[in-house]
């Protein structure tokens, strides 16, 4: 072989390797890069996505798309029927049951509070030249409990039920401190400067219509109850003619209807007019009726009259019976606002 040959055979060599070189080294650095991975999705490149290169990731089709979409709705209105079937929360038996706690708690706690107390000008409007010691401040609660006091002179003893709604004072005695807020006046005088008190309202005070100020030493016994209208009732009501027979002629003011579980409680009272107490025990049979005053609605069914005549417009008591009511044997009505706590 001469020497010309072999260096073109050697030409032939290099140049053959150098083509097949170039497309080698290209193809590593794309595999390299297929290997990294990252999330770029862009048509013709070849970076990769994922495990591909991104020219090869399919975009998302309209069918696809619209696919998803109806996969949301559908979930949405599967959570819309699942809140319809839900039992709806009852707002007025969480309030009626938030209420029954409060009133057990209340009634549960009794407190005891001693002490003296020199009175002062009655803040009332017209009572200035009188002279007041308030023993438990107005409150929207309802008191419950016995006073005892001892005076340096006779006194009064007065409970406020209230406030009274716009349009209730019709007559009955009332306090005020503006004008504005009004409350119903039960005004006791036992014409003495010591005694023992029961009493049911919005709050109890000792007073004189003296302008010069006494002292009182007291210990009141009480409990707080919440206005639920079942065991504590408070309100205003106008008398309407006694449905019994033989009563056409009176007024009837019905605070506790006729039931045939007894009741039992106390009552504060404050009416336009002397009035009577009525308490009902009954149904009573026919061959106990004899002998005793009864009432009747419809002459068929009877029930013991317990008639209690006070003599005054405002007072308090301690009651039991099927019924309670207050009475007047005049043919107009009257008007009695009153607070009630039952024990039974």
């Amino acid at each position: 072989m001469t020497k010309t040959s072999i260096v073109a055979l050697f030409t032939i060599v290099v140049l053959v390797a150098g083509t097949l070189a170039g497309p080698i080294a290209f193809l590593q650095p794309a595999d390299a890069m297929k290997s990294k991975g990252n999330d770029l999705r862009e048509t013709g490149s070849k970076k990769v996505c994922g495990d591909r290169l991104c020219s090869e990731v399919p975009k998302m089709t309209k069918s696809a798309e619209k696919k998803k979409e109806e996969v949301k709705k559908e979930k949405k209105s599967v959570e819309s029927e699942k809140a319809k079937d839900a039992p709806k929360k009852d707002d007025k038996a969480e309030t009626m049951e938030k209420a029954k706690t409060a009133m057990a708690q209340s009634t549960r706690h009794a407190r005891t509070v001693t002490g003296s107390i020199v009175s002062s000008v009655d803040p009332g409007v017209g009572h200035e030249s009188h002279q007041l010691a308030i023993i438990l401040p107005p409150s929207d609660k309802i008191y419950r409990g016995q006073l005892t006091y001892s005076a340096t002179e006779n006194v009064q003893l007065v409970v406020l039920n209230g406030p009274l709604k716009e349009g209730m004072d019709k007559g009955q005695a009332i306090w005020t401190p503006d004008g504005k807020t009004k409350f119903g006046l039960t005004f006791v005088d036992n014409q003495n400067s010591a005694g023992v008190f029961q009493f049911t309202g919005n709050a109890l005070a000792v007073h004189t219509k003296k302008t010069t100020p006494f002292t009182v030493t007291y210990s009141v016994s009480y409990t707080e109850h919440v206005v639920d209208n079942q065991k504590i009732l408070r309100g205003t009501t106008t008398s309407k003619q006694d449905p019994g027979q033989g009563h056409e002629a009176h007024q009837l003011a019905v605070i506790l209807p006729p039931r045939e579980q007894p009741y039992s409680g106390h009552l504060t009272y404050d009416a336009s007019e002397p009035i009577q107490l009525v308490s009902l025990i009954g149904p009573v049979s026919p061959k106990h009726m004899q002998g005793q005053p009864t009432w009747s609605p419809d002459g068929k069914t009877h029930y013991a009259l317990v008639f209690v005549d006070p003599k005054k417009s405002s007072g308090s008591w301690v009651f039991s019976g099927n019924a309670l009511a207050i009475h007047t044997m005049n043919e107009t009505p009257f008007t009695v606002s009153y607070a009630v706590v039952l024990t039974e």
